[in-house]
């Protein structure tokens, strides 16, 4: 069955208009929900903690900042951008503030299909999801088109969640690329499969051992830098604008026929049966209870992890590499 899409001329602007919204968290997508938001017209609060480092980053950007409660008690729809593993006890402190005919926002599906946030009775529940970090958001956003989004209902207390829900993508700018409809449970599936399976972590991983094959075998550790990571961009921008054809089209002969003959031996069986198993993982939530579990003991095995990655070969070749390249804005990680 074809997904539907909606654009522009299926959404009514007036609705979102209508609303005051809080905007909870102002990281990457919260920024740019908020400030694409007002652009367009929404009355929209910024809900941060006293003493949260964006405060002022919203205020100088002409937004009405509040703590989370005091914004979600204003406001008749509430917009959750804070990262997952902070919702639950987010939505602790202001779900009392949330009454009949209120909506609840969601970009990511996590909490809701899980079930580590249950919403009141006679309250919407729907998720826009915008298919790009935040900074793209608003980027496209002021240069006047957008950023594909997914749209789903969890609830429709008041029979117009998904109007509600269409509105406010259009005042974030995603109708004007396109919003498919869809639903939490395959949002938040099909993102963490993605997430762990090749995005983040089938590519990082295959990235490591082809640099460690390469250095292994007495190769330069730059030479190899450049090959599987460096060219990697030219490659994903290939497949991003015509598919796996045009990337296939626009590279030589060579490297066409090497693809075909040798990328079933790196994917093989065992790699397919290991993406079923960690899809399964996902399906039954027992990845989410581990991550919950996780940060509620401080994220100890991620933070080992997180410093253990930045201190691999790779990361130091390319980061002097990267330093004689000027055509680079070379982007520096917090310590």
């Amino acid at each position: 069955m074809t997904a539907k899409i909606f654009y522009d001329a299926d959404t009514d602007p007036g609705l979102i208009t209508a609303r005051r919204v809080a905007v909870i968290g102002y990281g990457s997508q919260g920024h740019a929900h908020a400030r694409n938001l007002a652009d367009s017209g929404v009355d929209v609060v910024v809900g941060l903690r006293e003493g949260s480092g964006s405060w002022a980053a919203a205020t100088e950007a002409g937004l009405s900042v509040a703590v989370p409660v005091d914004a979600a008690e204003s406001a008749d729809l509430v917009m959750m951008l804070v990262p997952d593993q902070h919702q639950p006890a987010v939505y602790a402190e202001l779900q009392g503030h949330l009454h009949p005919g209120d909506a609840l926002f969601f970009a990511h599906g996590f909490n809701i299909h899980f079930g580590y946030i249950t919403p009141p009775d006679g309250v919407d529940v729907a998720m826009v999801a915008p298919k790009g970090p935040g900074h793209l958001v608003r980027r496209t956003f002021e240069q006047g088109s957008g950023v594909p989004a997914l749209v789903a209902v969890a609830q429709d207390a008041t029979g117009k969640a998904l109007p509600l829900a269409l509105s406010y993508a259009h005042g974030i700018g995603a109708t004007r690329a396109g919003v498919l409809e869809t639903t939490f449970r395959e949002e938040t599936e099909t993102d963490l499969f993605g997430e762990q399976v090749i995005l983040c972590g089938g590519v990082s991983e295959l990235i490591k051992a082809s640099f460690e094959t390469l250095v292994d075998a007495g190769y330069a550790p730059e030479s190899a830098y450049f090959e599987v990571l460096h060219e990697l961009k030219l490659i994903v921008d290939l497949i991003f604008e015509g598919g796996l054809s045009w990337m296939r089209y626009s590279i030589s002969d060579t490297a066409e026929y090497g693809d075909y003959t040798r990328g079933k031996r790196i994917i093989t069986k065992d790699t397919r049966q290991a993406m079923r198993e960690i899809l399964a993982e996902i399906q039954s939530g027992e990845f989410a209870a581990e991550w919950v579990a996780e940060n509620a003991q401080g994220a100890p095995n991620m933070l080992q992890q997180r410093d253990r990655e930045r201190a691999h070969p790779i990361e130091q070749v390319g980061a002097q590499l990267r330093q004689m390249m000027p055509f680079l804005d070379e982007q520096q990680t917090p310590s």
